[in-house]
């Protein structure tokens, strides 16, 4: 089991900035990657950015240049730094794990996706 905890939404005016943090706790060694997902109202969730625990970084285009995804050290922390934020930024951000188990020695693997409860993001024009 992993448990995500986030920080750090809040309202902005466009243009403005703001950062995201998400601890992991539980079975962080399982973790293989981290990213964030947003929703906006009446839309379906959708990737904003990932990163693995190699350091490979994915991002969705509308952010690229904007956003950045981070790691800490320690591996259990993911952070999301949005720079020039717009007002269609504006949405409630998930953190999300996913990890992956070997079970067995003919090397099946377990793979479950976890997630956090969310934080708002509002950025006014």
């Amino acid at each position: 089991q992993v448990q995500l905890v986030e920080s750090g939404g809040g309202l902005v005016q466009a243009g403005g900035s703001l950062r995201l943090s998400c601890i992991a706790s539980g079975r962080i060694s399982n973790i293989n990657a981290m990213g964030w997902y947003r929703q906006a109202p009446g839309k379906l969730r959708e990737l904003v950015a990932s990163i693995t625990s190699g350091g490979t970084t994915n991002y969705e285009d509308s952010v690229k240049g904007r956003f950045t995804i981070s790691r800490g050290y320690a591996g259990n922390t993911v952070y999301l730094q949005m720079n020039n934020l717009k007002p269609d930024d504006t949405a409630d951000y998930y953190c999300h794990a996913h990890t992956r188990v070997v079970v067995n020695v003919e090397g099946a693997v377990a793979e479950r996706d976890y997630w956090g409860q969310g934080t708002q993001v509002t950025v006014s024009s």
